[in-house]
């Protein structure tokens, strides 16, 4: 076992994690290749980073091993670093894995398990399926069933020196208050008293049998027949909604770690609790985003959204994901080094340590669109309005659907209809698709737009206090540190500008 440092030399984060090998799940991802990226650039001498890839056999896993990450931009700076022996060295480091966490035993085979189980010193469960409205069962077996099957995996690692589990703050759910960095239990009582958050509320609902809920899911997908997408959404929503959360990812993240802290036995245990993640504030560089979905503030940009359903004061709990990073890599040295069969919660969130509100994050969208609008599909300027919050449902069908009808000039003393009534039912067309996606967008987001819940950052900012001012500076996720106003204004939208909307920055126009 490592020797702890003195306080003077900090925790000894890269002395711990140079030299061991990893087993990453979730590595295509966002956090996933973020991760990744930090372990080879930041820690001399790491060992070898075993890689869980989904794919129909071997070739299929390194074709994707070397398109989604090896060829992926957020490593621009290491190709930078290594130059021509970049690929030579990613290779030498990276083991793509054959397997997908939805089967037995990770779906490797028993010689690969062999093989890699006597190598590996930590775990890295980062697998996810994050979008808030996912098919039921698609999402238990991901986020609930998942992380146990990794973690079973796990005990079959003779030299696993920790399991680290990537969650969610918000397993907190519809609680309120302050949620402490606490495992998340369920005690065995119908009216159960919640002592994760300040307030020690009596939550009256249900008491949740995982079991059940993933007998249900099972039961339910195999008895639907057509529209099984949609009723197995909707299933998900409500059976979220019946148990206390705001969504399907949330209760199956919360599920997920129940059955971790439930299995985990005397293996050392990390989960690291994030709010909603948002690009790189400084690491590899600033502004680095990915994802396939276009966030609220450019459909804002865009003039798509000019108004939204939501309290302007709630708090907007958006974190950095190299401030993610250095938190995960942080904690799993601090844990690895102390050995003690223990579960320890981290939220790496910003509620309560360093807060802004949506008005704020929509006041800085305000002046950066204004002076550096986006384009549109001609290659004209948008120009965009204040945001306008709506305090109900109903009061932002109205709003959104009379904006989509001006929009595409259908208002009610239109002649299209008498000119050219195809053409009149096409647009009609058009704004009932429109109103329904943004309704649908609505729907999933209204909770966090009214959310009272605030996530507690003591043992996140205790971690900081045992770090070196060398390990600081190596591994910031100071919370404290980030000027909202300057993130969203000159790194957060520029990023999303660039790696998710593919436009040109201000600077070019």
């Amino acid at each position: 076992m490592d020797q702890g440092s003195s306080p003077c030399d900090g925790i000894g984060i890269v002395e711990f994690l140079q030299g061991k090998n990893y087993f990453i799940t979730g590595a295509t991802g966002f956090l996933g290749k973020a991760l990744v990226e930090k372990m080879l650039r930041g820690i001399p001498d790491v060992g070898k980073l075993f890689l869980l890839i989904k794919g129909k056999d071997k070739e299929a896993t390194m074709k994707r091993l070397k398109s989604e990450i090896i060829n992926a931009e957020v490593f621009k700076i290491l190709k930078a670093i290594h130059g021509s022996s970049y690929e030579a060295f990613m290779m030498s480091k990276l083991v793509p894995v054959c397997g997908d966490v939805c089967s037995a035993n990770l779906g490797i085979d028993a010689d690969t398990t062999n093989e890699i189980a006597k190598e590996i010193d930590v775990i890295i469960n980062s697998a996810a399926k994050t979008t808030w409205d996912t098919r039921y069962d698609v999402a238990i077996n991901i986020n609930t069933k998942g992380p146990a099957r990794v973690l079973e995996f796990g005990k079959k690692c003779k030299k696993l020196r920790l399991f680290l589990h990537v969650s969610s703050a918000y397993v907190i759910g519809t609680r309120q208050g302050v949620f402490f960095e606490k495992p998340f239990c369920l005690e065995p009582r119908t009216a159960r008293r919640d002592t994760i958050t300040s307030k020690a509320q009596e939550i009256s609902v249900p008491f949740l049998d995982i079991d059940a809920e993933i007998k249900l899911a099972s039961v339910a997908v195999e008895s639907i027949g057509r529209n099984a997408d949609r009723i197995m959404r909707e299933l998900g929503m409500e059976r979220a909604r019946i148990h206390g959360w705001c969504s399907t990812y949330e209760m199956t993240k919360a599920m997920g770690e129940m059955l971790i802290d439930s299995m985990r036995s005397s293996i050392p245990t990390v989960i690291i609790r994030p709010s909603l993640i948002e690009s790189t504030y400084r690491e590899p560089f600033p502004g680095w985003i990915q994802g396939y979905k276009v966030p609220i503030l450019a459909a804002y940009g865009q003039c798509q959204l000019p108004g939204f359903v939501g309290d302007p004061d709630t708090i907007a709990d958006t974190v950095p994901m190299d401030m993610v990073v250095n938190a995960t890599l942080t904690a799993l040295a601090k844990h690895g080094i102390d050995g003690k069969p223990e579960l320890h919660v981290y939220h790496v969130a910003t509620s309560v340590a360093n807060p802004h509100s949506f008005k704020d994050a929509f006041n800085y969208a305000y002046d950066y669109f204004s002076s550096s609008p986006l384009l549109d599909s001609k290659g004209k300027k948008i120009a965009i309005r204040p945001m306008k919050f709506l305090a109900s449902m109903d009061s932002f069908t109205d709003f959104i659907k009379n904006e989509v009808a001006q929009r595409s000039g259908l208002t009610p003393d239109d002649n299209v209809y008498m000119s050219d009534p195809k053409r009149y039912l096409r647009m009609q067309l058009a704004c009932f698709k429109t109103v329904h996606r943004f309704m649908r967008i609505a729907n999933l987001y209204k909770a966090y737009m009214f959310y009272k819940g605030r996530f507690d950052v003591t043992n996140t900012k205790r971690l900081i206090e045992d770090m070196s001012i060398e390990e600081r500076k190596r591994f910031n996720f100071d919370i404290e540190s980030i000027n909202w106003e300057h993130y969203i204004k000159s790194v957060h939208i520029p990023g999303v500008r660039k790696h998710l909307l593919r436009q040109p920055p201000a600077s070019k126009l």
